[in-house]
């Protein structure tokens, strides 16, 4: 089978990264599948190559949280932010992607509606308590971006308030790169045209009712609006610390493959060794052969 590395140009790939102001949704195209190099049978390979690095990526995993085990001060963290309209692929993601590590190294948090007591706070207090400990990868399914997302489209927070907000993710994101998290945030860019088919054939298969939410429908009726409140967010957001990755979601195995691509990256880049033993091996191998 053929290495990950056959099919992906790596600066093309990079057109996805977003680090300022500079970005727009037309950017990329919702069907797009940038840095994958394969002219024939793309699907195929595609889904494929999702799970040639698993073990890499297990190793990495368990890399990281053994330092933590160990109380190593430099263990660090990973945090994938995913968000994107209903439909997105949030949840595929988090089957097809994170599901390849040991799930006791997994922390995942899906924020819903907050409860009157998270109301009660400033709206980072909620997401704090969720940040994901030394030595663990952290998924948000949505996060602290629905405050400057759905708060703005349906007009639920004045609009000082919401700049206010911009201002205080940054803060917040830069502070967990400071204290050893990288934070990877991905965008998963679905068109209308898509999400009009995933959301039928929830409607139409009996497997697929629990999925639906008539609720949905009226997201979807503001279409335009969240667009907007998506492309602003990234602008105000995007550094150089915390980017956003905007990843084209209208193909499945592409976006699935590239997510994977970014966490398989995402462990590379911090140079993991296993700790190194607090004992001597060989006294201890002759201390269990003499018991």
């Amino acid at each position: 089978m053929a290495d990950i590395t056959d099919y992906i140009d790596l600066e093309d790939a990079l057109t996805a990264r977003v680090t300022d102001d500079s970005f727009a949704l037309t950017d990329l195209a919702p069907n797009d599948t940038p840095g994958f190099t394969a002219e024939k049978n793309e699907k195929k390979i595609g889904e494929e190559l999702l799970t040639v690095r698993d073990k890499e990526l297990a190793d990495l995993q368990e890399r990281m949280y053994a330092k933590a085990r160990v109380d190593d001060p430099e263990a660090p963290s990973v945090l994938f932010v995913l968000q994107g309209m209903d439909t997105a692929g949030k949840g595929g993601i988090i089957r097809h992607v994170f599901g390849s590590v040991d799930p006791q190294g997994l922390q995942l948090a899906s924020f819903k509606r907050p409860t009157d007591e998270e109301l009660a706070h400033d709206f980072l207090w909620r997401i704090r308590k969720r940040v994901p400990d030394p030595g663990f990868i952290g998924v948000f399914d949505r996060s602290h971006y629905e405050d400057v997302l759905v708060q703005r489209v349906r007009e639920l927070a004045p609009a000082d308030e919401i700049e206010r907000r911009y201002g205080a993710i940054v803060d917040f994101e830069r502070e967990l790169v400071e204290n050893g998290t990288r934070v990877v945030k991905v965008f998963l860019h679905i068109s209308k045209d898509e999400q009009e088919e995933r959301l039928r054939e929830r409607i139409e298969r009996d497997d697929k009712h629990w999925k639906y939410n008539t609720g949905d429908i009226d997201e979807r009726e503001l279409w335009d609006d969240y667009q907007r409140a998506y492309e602003i967010a990234i602008q105000r957001t995007a550094t150089p610390e915390a980017p956003w990755w905007v990843v084209p979601a209208d193909r499945k195995w592409f976006s699935r493959l590239f997510v994977k691509g970014l966490l398989l990256n995402t462990l590379r880049g911090l140079d993991l060794e296993w700790p190194k033993a607090d004992f001597d091996p060989e006294t201890e191998l002759e201390r269990l052969k003499n018991s």
